[in-house]
Order: C-alpha cells, then sequence, then structure tokens
C-alpha cells in the first residue's frame, strides 16, 4: 500500500458525508435567514470544516496506530479504525503531518474569517480546534467529555460557526437547529464504540459505553434520539423555525425503532452491524432534510 492510499485511506472517506450534509443545514438555514450566499464564503467553511474533519480523524489514526490499539481491535466498517497505517507501518510519519497540514488549513481559514467578522468568532473557533486535537489522546479518557465532544463539533461548533460566518451575526435559530446535531452526532459516536469497548479499556481509554455499560448506553442512545427530535419539534412550536423543517422527523421511526433494538438487546452483536448503519443513516438524513424543510418554507 503506498503512502497516498495511506492518507487517504486514514481520512476514512466515507465518514467525511457528514460534513457536507450538516453544512447543508448551515446553508440552508443562512439563506433562510438572509436570502443569499455569498458563494466564496460558503466554499470556504465547506473547506475549513473537511479539512478539520480530516484532521481528527488523521490524529485518530496515528494515536491508535502508535499505541498499539489498532493492532489489537476488531475492525467493522463502522468502527476499528481504517486499518491503513496497519497495513503500510511506513507511512505514520506523513499521516500525523497530514493530520497537522489539514488542520493547519482550517486554522489559516478561521483566521481570515476573524479577520473579516471580528473576534466574536475566535473563542467558537479556539474550542473547535482544541477538540481535533485532544479528543484522542485526552478526551476519550473522560467518560462525558468524550460523549459530547462529537456532538458539539458537528452542532454548535460546525452549523453556529458557520452561520455567523455566513451571515455575520450569531442567532438564536442557529443554536436552536444545532440540537438535533449535537444529540444525533453524539450518538453516532457513541453507538461505533460498543464493538471497541473492551479493547479501548485495555489500552487506557474510559468512554461512556466502557464506564457505563452497554445497558446504560443503550438507554442514552434512546434518550439523545428522543432529544434530538424533541427539540426540533419545540423550535417549531416557538415559532424559532419554520414549519417546514419538520421534514426532518422523517427518519424518527428508523431512529427509535434502532433504539429500542439496541436497548432491548445491548449485547447482541449481530444485530450491532445493521444498528450501525442505521445510525448513520439518521445522522446523513436528518440534517438534510430539515435543510430542505427551512428551503422549502421560503
Amino acid at each position: 500500500m503506498n503512502t497516498l492510499h495511506t492518507l487517504i485511506s486514514t481520512a476514512r472517506p466515507p465518514f467525511l458525508l457528514l460534513t457536507p450534509a450538516v453544512l447543508s443545514l448551515a446553508y440552508a438555514l443562512s439563506y433562510w435567514q438572509q436570502g443569499f450566499l455569498d458563494v466564496t464564503l460558503s466554499l470556504l467553511v465547506f473547506i475549513a470544516a473537511l479539512a478539520a474533519h480530516i484532521s481528527v480523524n488523521a490524529f485518530n489514526e496515528y494515536a491508535d496506530f502508535h499505541s498499539g490499539l489498532d493492532l489489537n481491535t476488531s475492525r467493522t466498517p463502522f468502527s476499528g479504525g481504517s486499518g491503513g497505517l496497519p497495513s503500510n507501518p511506513s507511512a505514520a510519519p506523513a499521516v500525523l503531518f497530514f493530520a497537522f497540514f489539514t488542520l493547519a488549513i482550517t486554522s489559516l481559514i478561521g483566521l481570515y474569517f476573524i479577520a473579516l467578522s471580528g473576534l466574536s468568532l475566535l473563542p467558537l473557533g479556539l474550542i473547535g480546534i482544541l477538540l481535533v486535537i485532544f479528543y484522542t489522546q485526552t478526551l476519550t479518557r473522560y467518560p462525558w467529555l468524550c460523549l459530547i465532544s462529537p456532538g458539539l463539533a458537528f452542532g454548535p461548533i460546525v452549523i453556529v460557526g458557520s452561520n455567523f460566518v455566513l451571515t455575520g451575526h450569531y442567532s438564536v435559530q442557529a443554536f436552536i437547529v444545532s440540537l438535533p446535531i449535537f444529540f444525533l452526532v453524539n450518538n453516532l459516536l457513541l453507538l461505533n464504540q460498543f464493538p471497541d469497548q473492551h479493547v479501548d479499556k485495555k489500552f487506557g481509554r474510559k468512554h461512556f459505553v466502557i464506564s457505563q455499560g452497554r445497558q446504560k448506553s443503550s438507554q442514552l442512545f434512546l434518550y439523545f434520539n428522543l432529544l434530538a427530535y424533541i427539540s426540533l419539534v419545540f423550535a417549531v412550536a416557538f415559532n424559532l423555525l419554520p414549519l417546514g423543517s419538520l421534514l426532518g422527523l422523517m427518519p424518527f421511526v428508523l431512529a427509535l425503532s434502532t433504539s429500542l433494538a439496541i436497548k432491548k438487546n445491548p449485547h447482541d452483536i449481530a444485530l450491532l452491524l445493521p444498528a450501525m448503519a442505521k445510525n448513520v443513516a439518521v445522522n446523513i438524513a436528518t440534517p438534510i432534510l430539515i435543510a430542505i424543510g427551512l428551503l422549502w418554507s421560503l
């Protein structure tokens, strides 16, 4: 396996679909609020968000290979790493450089946004950068921080930050519309940690599945899915979002059925893979459908 192939593998391309899905919601909200989008700023937002996502994936791959975790895990399409570095160990320095390089792209674009819009964006940007750098090595050792970091990154940070860049100000609607994404993306990582529970514990991690077990984690998975869609309903009920936003409720049945199945059989390995696939579908479909609903409401 050559180095370029390894770099592509450690970026985890299938997982990167989440970034444009979430950004579709940020773009739609901004357009709904002001009736236009700046194409250049929209493109820079996309590059910055995608580079950050690639960076955290590459840091994760490098750290898990360096610690030996990747050599002990059982890979699935949704967990256990890409297998890129175990197949090509000599590419490890290139992967680490790749992680820092993509983080630098995000940082430079962020500095441009701050120069353009003011220091109000700086705290959000700094939190995002810190999440990328410290997620694998530090945050995975603190159950609640590890639990909410993914949702915080893709929800409030990406959506609220992108909306600020595209409209020039913070808005209540951006925070509210980020809440379903916060809960769903937390669940995306939470469920994907089920298969790695014992290996992760062996290598010093202490995420929620390790600290609380699969039974409590499956209950939290259900609650987070409920909160994601309840927050959307409340936003419409209080006139913070238009009625069309409720199009985002369409994946709720799939999310609920998956939650109940996992809650009933949290240790069923045969159930886990299809549940993780459905969970990915829910995470991709929900922001896109809310975005369509917002544009439909114009």
